[in-house]
């Protein structure tokens, strides 16, 4: 967790923040058996937040104590009231949808559509048992427009009447037969046939002009063929356009997982399918269909516009691994096909984000309407993998300009950019937006920033038309926001580093924060625990620090060395060196319990973690767990030469991705890391997902040496010192397979010191606290036999 700006001195060695002056607070003793019990002896987060109708009143959702049920419950002066089941029908959603004006909202509750009137208070119920999605205003603002399953429907204010818009079927027209040569000879030489088929013609005609020149008629379906699947759809506002995702139907998914359960309910054991593995079949591509609802006129919008479509960035790696050559353009997908599309809000003008397969290209196109074509605004391009995290974009309220956030500066950024004109950054430095909020005017954008260091998160304002920048909130742990009707309040998630999520709200141009919750329970507040200090590990690869949690005692014993523990978080595409209340907090808990027992900890925002620009992101770019481990080294260096830690007792563990590291630890520098606790591991990345593992390694067929050099299946021979596997055996996430592939494979090689513990009824996040007490007691019986020679 980072405290605010830091001055660091030029010396060899990073600044440490200091410790406050005067004795430090005596940590409160930690058992094992507490720190991995149930949660709920913390207290449970705030979890969904939202305001009430009249901008005053704010509503949560809380777990309740021994359950997984959820309560609802409404702040108030003195603490929180449960909100009674009978009133929860009056309630609005944490998702709404405003009028241009802020007067109206509409949301969906329990699968079912209302609007609100924000004047009067009064709720109406639209549907009921239809399971609605995507709801808008029409550009009017007379009628709303909604989807059920991939149909669109429009709900008129004042007459009630609730009618269909756009009804597109991935199927074959009834009334439009295959071309077959016999048929055709059939109406040629059979004149009976003939007569009946263009009766049957002329009559559909007539039904289809009729329908479409009489408005209390329902519009027919829209046929796409029974070739695609319609992945997403998108209706303007004006009712007037329809634009439709679709995939090829039939495309390969390839072979899909098999996961066993040994221990079931019924007694038997039991066969779950689950994902496919990376490269086995890549994702289907996407296309694009825009359908004119006036004529049900249906047009393609092909991607031969784009800049770049048809260049293959992988060329070279093709060519060595001698695969074919691509022909023609890359194959696409739409970012996220249900909400990909963003209509402006006179429904004129569309646009829509596109992604290429191999991930190194990201387009932002306006569709011409009129022409049924794409018009390039905005192309992203990286070398490695464009990120997915920063991709909001859509309409500012002129319904002229686009706004996007692009890594293209290095960091996340926000930028506008005018129909026919320049981008312009709003926003620029070495710190990421996110999250953007914008007022109803357009005037001011709110988002996530971390612009004083990479693990202190505020909200940020920014003026739209000079893109002045500064903070509003002074939590330190923001994790997200949203605003009130007016814009003049947020309503702010934020933690600290044992506080679990919490509510405040702040002045949205600044001011204090009213905190409204502390749900910890009277146990839990009363401890005190070691505040992680936040220390900038130099980097012996000469880049920016390695920023890092300390966990020590206040006062270090002259003349002693200590055993040191790295912890090594997981998803590798994540932060956990911030002010956040970590994700990782059992862990937290076991890190006091470690300091207790005389040992020191590190735990590391390595290179590829977040909230660190595109550059720390892909620096493992096809060598996943190289320069991680570089950074770990660093920071076992950092410790003994800072810390009095004990070079010859280093243990590192960590789960998922850090529980890959682990391996690679031990594997690759076996001279430095003496004993390791990898839990839940991939130890080859052949096994692992597509959506994953492609943006960083490619595919094994197109980039075999990636793989081989990132998978420690590939080092087991290497391993020399103590070694714990953990692993659910129904993981989901990365299948138990792993664990038990690498275990043959430590089998064959003759190696000792090592032991695997499966946990039958575990996936990947264990759930159960027996579980948790298991497994860390091994971690902490693993360290103490080994780390304190």
């Amino acid at each position: 967790m980072r405290l605010p700006a830091l001055t660091f001195l030029a010396a060899p060695l990073c600044a440490l923040i200091a410790l406050p002056a005067g004795a430090a607070p005596t940590p409160t003793p930690i058992s094992l058996d507490q720190a991995m019990a149930h949660p709920d002896w913390i207290g449970n987060p705030v979890e969904q937040a939202w305001w009430g109708w009249n901008g005053k009143d704010v509503y949560f959702k809380q777990k309740r104590t021994g359950s997984q049920l959820r309560d609802t419950f409404v702040a108030a002066a003195g603490g929180a009231r449960k909100v009674a089941d009978a009133d929860l029908a009056n309630l609005d959603s944490p998702a709404v949808v405003y009028d241009r004006a802020h007067t109206r909202t509409i949301m969906v509750r329990n699968g079912d559509l209302f609007e609100r009137d924000l004047k009067s208070g009064a709720l109406v119920q639209v549907t009921r048992g239809v399971k609605a999605e995507s709801p808008q205003y029409s550009s009017d603002e007379r009628a709303l427009q909604f989807r059920v399953g991939h149909d669109w429907f429009s709900w008129d204010r004042s007459s009630r009447l609730q009618a269909p818009l756009a009804l597109p079927r991935a199927a074959k027209d009834p009334a439009v037969p295959d071309a077959d040569a016999l048929r055709d000879m059939q109406l040629r030489l059979i004149t009976t046939l003939k007569r009946a088929k263009d009766d049957r013609d002329a009559a559909r005609a007539r039904t289809e002009e009729e329908r479409r020149l009489d408005p209390t008629r329902a519009p027919g379906p829209v046929y796409l063929g029974d070739k695609v699947t319609i992945e997403g759809s998108a209706l303007s506002p004006d009712g007037r356009w329809l634009v439709v995702v679709t995939a090829a139907k039939g495309a390969d998914k390839g072979r899909v997982g098999k996961m066993p359960r040994y221990v079931t309910e019924a007694g038997y054991e039991e066969m779950d399918d689950q994902r496919t593995r990376v490269g086995r079949a890549n994702p289907a591509a996407h296309a694009l269909k825009l359908i004119d609802l006036t004529t049900n006129k249906v047009q393609d919008l092909s991607f031969d516009t784009l800049p770049g479509i048809a260049v293959d960035p992988l060329a070279q790696l093709r060519a060595a691994a001698k695969l074919d050559p691509l022909k023609g353009n890359r194959p696409l997908r739409i970012a996220d096909e249900a909400e990909a599309v963003r209509w402006s809000l006179d429904g004129k003008l569309a646009a829509v984000m596109l992604r290429a397969v191999d991930n190194k290209d990201r387009w932002i196109a306006r569709i011409d309407l009129g022409a049924a074509r794409l018009i390039p605004q905005h192309r992203l391009s990286d070398e490695a993998w464009v990120n997915y995290d920063n991709s909001g974009f859509g309409w500012l309220p002129d319904n002229r300009t686009l706004w996007y956030v692009s890594e293209e500066s290095g960091y996340a950024h926000l930028y506008t950019q005018p129909v026919d004109g320049r981008p312009r950054a709003l926003t620029s430095g070495k710190w990421e937006a996110g999250d953007v909020r914008w007022s109803a005017d357009g005037s001011v954008a709110w988002m996530l920033c971390n612009r004083k260091n990479p693990g202190t998160y505020e909200v940020c304002a920014v003026n739209a038309r000079d893109g002045a920048t500064r903070e509003v909130t002074n939590l330190a742990g923001v994790e997200r926001f949203s605003l009130s009707a007016d814009s003049r309040t947020l309503l702010v998630h934020y933690s600290s580093s044992y506080m679990p999520a919490q509510l405040a709200t702040v002045p949205a141009n600044g001011g204090a924060a009213s905190k409204l919750t502390d749900t910890r329970t009277a146990d839990y507040k009363a401890r005190t625990w070691i505040e992680p200090e936040i220390v900038a590990v130099p980097s012996s690869d000469g880049g920016d620090p390695v920023w890092s949690k300390l966990y020590r005692p206040a006062k270090l014993e002259a003349g002693k060395k200590y055993p040191v523990v790295m912890f090594v978080h997981g998803a590798g595409y994540l932060q956990n060196t911030h002010h956040r209340f970590p994700v990782y907090f059992r862990e937290q808990m076991f890190h006091n319990l470690l300091v207790e027992k005389g040992y020191i900890v590190l735990d590391m925002d390595y290179r590829a973690s977040q909230g660190y620009g595109r550059n720390w992101r892909t620096a493992i770019y096809r060598q996943m767990g190289h320069p991680e481990l570089v950074d770990y080294q660093d920071g076992v260096k950092y410790m003994v030469a800072n810390h009095q830690g004990d070079a010859a007792n280093v243990g590192i563990y960590g789960g998922s991705y850090g529980g890959f590291m682990t391996f690679m630890a031990l594997m690759r520098a076996p001279e430095m890391f003496k004993s390791g606790a990898a839990l839940r591991p991939v130890t080859d990345w052949t096994t692992y997902n597509h959506e994953y593992t492609a943006n960083i390694l490619n595919t094994p067929d197109l980039d075999p040496q990636a793989y081989k050099i990132s998978s420690p299946i590939e080092y087991a021979d290497k391993l020399q010192g103590n070694l714990l596997i953990a692993h659910g055996m129904v993981d989901d996430n990365v299948f138990y397979q792993d664990s038990v592939r690498m275990a043959q494979r430590l089998i064959e090689l003759k190696k000792d010191n090592w032991e695997l513990a499966s946990y039958p009824l575990e996936r990947h996040a264990y759930t159960q606290p027996e579980s948790w007490l298991d497994q860390y007691r091994r971690i902490f019986k693993l360290f103490e036999r080994t780390l304190k020679q």
